[in-house]
């Protein structure tokens, strides 16, 4: 299975012991699960080909690991930054947002919002009400 035009990837007992863990454990997130098992095939003299038809990824996707796994070890296994926004709100923007809100002009929140009528309850009405 093996092809001898890939660069073989050498696993230190430490290194496997923490694929494994990966690879096993249920609180894994489930990416890098595959990721452990991608390296770990891979580790076992298996190509790409092979590996990727195993675990129902492309054989790009097995590429990127083994590449990033040889380049930068269990560290290259992790999710890098996605492009984009980061943080929908931060923070500090959502509590401005809210002391804005809560301390804003009656008028203004007048406006934006109609204020709750008050429910009359049985200790505001009296006897006379009913004529008794």
């Amino acid at each position: 299975m093996g092809d001898t035009r890939l660069e073989p990837v050498v696993l230190s007992e430490a290194e496997r012991l923490t694929l494994e863990s990966w690879a096993k454990r249920r609180s894994t997130a489930q990416g890098l699960a595959v990721r452990a098992h991608i390296v770990l095939a891979c580790a076992n003299g298996w190509n790409n080909t092979a590996v990727a038809a195993r675990f129902g990824v492309g054989r790009d996707t097995v590429r990127r690991w083994r590449t990033r796994f040889l380049a930068r070890r269990l560290d290259g296994l992790a999710d890098e930054p996605r492009p984009g926004c980061q943080c929908p709100k931060s923070s500090a923007r959502v509590t401005s947002a809210f002391l804005v809100e809560c301390t804003g002009s009656s008028d203004e929140r007048d406006r934006r919002r109609p204020q709750p009528t008050r429910v009359q309850t049985t200790s505001d009405i009296s006897a006379d009400d009913y004529g008794i």
